[in-house]
């Protein structure tokens, strides 16, 4: 353990104050129980050497002098010492980050090997993986912004989507990096932290520049871009060719780029084959995080006073001997310590001497123990949240109908999914957003509830195929064929089609982002 004797200082000095009884008790002790004093001014010094007799004391440490060692301990570990900032910085990756990969065609171009899109992808797939735990935003956009996913900390699922996206997904043309600023703003704002955007590009729509930087006064969102592509150009991939044979070729647009830079007052780097970009992302990102975050008022101490508790507590052990004055001082910091320490797990007649339900199932949650922390909870919300990731599906519904929140309705209508109720789900979220209006996890989950619908009905109205068969051949020629009635029929039909889809998250996208841009037209 390296500390920095120059940053040490104690977070609730008062507690010092225990120092004092804790130096003096020892000393007043040991002085009336000093015979020689007592009889000083009584008997002459020089006979008073050969007359007292000390008696032999056979236990080196006494009760006075534990508690002194008890107190002194005590006061120094309540004062909370400490010489290391608990800094919120990206040094920790937990900045929000928020990350916008434009999907135009020109995208699709070869002069970055693979191509721009999949080398961006690339890079994009390093950063996730530096990241992991932490929250991390997806936006899409070409001629039209759409968020893929919200802001989460699972890297394995942030990945899949990622992967999906490819030029194509997004029907409209153009380079709609307004709306991948005003997406982010939402979620920033809804999270109510400064934040990082990074647009991967390469180019811009120079009738957004005023825009944009109308959008971005005033406003903790940071943006950073990145030029994806070469000076020369590329040819699109798949040999496309124009009207008169001749490839296709995407330009590099540098001036665009420059341009969207000085609109957003962003920092314009290039995509590198090293790591260089992304330690250049973590850098502006972390500066950015800290200086919204304030200076030495924001910052956080590691109260180290902790490490202290079991030498007091082997202290307290070591005063239990009989006949001892202060042999109920060990008893008293035991039960203390029973108090701080992580003990309800194990629900019983003691947890419950000292914790409350809903704090034997918060211990029972954070510790993955889900069903035990929907019996221990007693809060509906919690109930229900545990019951949720417990996969207890009937009794989540149960706890969240009982409260009248834009988080109950959410849960509400994540567990209606989960149950392939899509209608209820789907009337779930929208209370959520007409209580919360800015709540993109209910916005981005309504959505998918609305294609998870749609996909539903259009499979029903498809039906079974009107081909005849060319041959029928039974196994059983008398009866031609039995008739075996299957009850699980629609509702394992439901899971294989639910298990295709999360298999092809680019099938998903496609048609939200089409039903978006429909909604988007139709409410211009």
């Amino acid at each position: 353990m390296n500390i920095d004797l120059s940053a040490f200082h104690f977070l609730r000095p008062g507690w010092l104050l225990l120092l004092l009884p804790g130096l003096l008790l020892p000393w007043l002790w040991r002085r009336r129980h000093d015979l020689a004093r007592r009889l000083d001014g009584i008997i002459a010094p020089h006979l008073l050497q050969h007359l007292v007799i000390t008696p032999v004391d056979q236990h080196r440490v006494r009760p006075a002098q534990l508690l002194g060692a008890i107190l002194v301990m005590g006061g120094v570990a309540a004062a909370g010492p400490t010489w290391k900032q608990d800094r919120p910085a990206f040094l920790e990756n937990r900045a929000p980050l928020i990350l916008a990969l434009d999907l135009s065609p020109s995208m699709a171009a070869s002069d970055v090997p693979p191509s721009r899109i999949e080398a961006a992808k690339h890079r994009l797939h390093d950063l996730i993986a530096r990241r992991a735990g932490s929250p991390t935003a997806l936006i899409a956009y070409a001629g039209s912004a759409h968020l893929v996913l919200p802001a989460t900390e699972d890297a394995a699922l942030l990945d899949s989507f990622l992967q999906a996206l490819a030029p194509g997904l997004i029907q409209r043309s153009g380079k709609d990096a307004l709306g991948a600023i005003g997406i982010a703003k939402r979620l920033l704002d809804a999270e109510q932290s400064p934040g990082t955007l990074v647009l991967l590009t390469d180019g811009a729509d120079k009738d957004q520049f005023d825009a944009i930087d109308k959008a971005l006064r005033g406003s903790d969102l940071q943006v950073l871009v990145l030029a994806v592509g070469s000076q020369d150009g590329g040819l699109l991939a798949g040999g496309q060719q124009d009207a008169a044979g001749r490839p296709l070729l995407a330009t590099f647009d540098a001036e665009s780029l420059k341009g969207l830079a000085d609109a957003a007052d962003a920092p314009l780097g290039s995509l590198t084959l090293s790591d260089d970009d992304l330690d250049w992302i973590e850098l502006h990102a972390q500066q950015h995080f800290e200086a919204a975050q304030g200076d030495e008022q924001q910052l956080h101490w590691q109260d180290a006073g902790y490490w202290l508790c079991w030498p007091l507590l082997l202290l307290a052990l070591l005063s239990l001997r009989k006949g001892w004055k202060v042999h109920w001082l060990g008893a008293l910091l035991l039960a203390a310590s029973l108090v701080s320490a992580p003990q309800p797990a194990r629900a019983g007649a003691l947890a419950d001497a000292f914790f409350t339900a809903d704090q034997q199932g918060r211990w029972a949650f954070e510790h993955g123990h889900y069903a035990q922390a929907a019996a221990q909870f007693r809060d509906p919300f919690w109930k229900g949240v545990a019951a949720y990731h417990a996969a207890d599906y009937p009794l989540a519904l149960a706890s969240f109908a009982r409260l009248d929140s834009a988080q109950a309705y959410f849960y509400l209508g994540n567990t209606y999914v989960r149950l392939s109720k899509f209608d209820q789900a789907i009337g779930a979220y929208r209370q959520a957003l007409a209580r919360q209006p800015e709540f993109p996890q209910a916005t981005a989950n309504l959505a998918l509830a609305l294609a998870l619908q749609k996909d539903r009905e259009d499979q029903q109205e498809a039906g079974p195929p009107d081909e005849k068969p060319d041959q029928e051949v039974f196994d059983n020629t008398a009866g031609k064929g039995k008739d075996v009635p299957r009850n699980d029929a629609q509702a394992e039909s439901d899971e294989q089609w639910l298990d295709n889809l999360s298999t092809s998250p680019a099938q998903f996208l496609r048609r939200k982002f089409s039903l978006q841009d429909a909604a988007a037209g139709a409410g211009s």
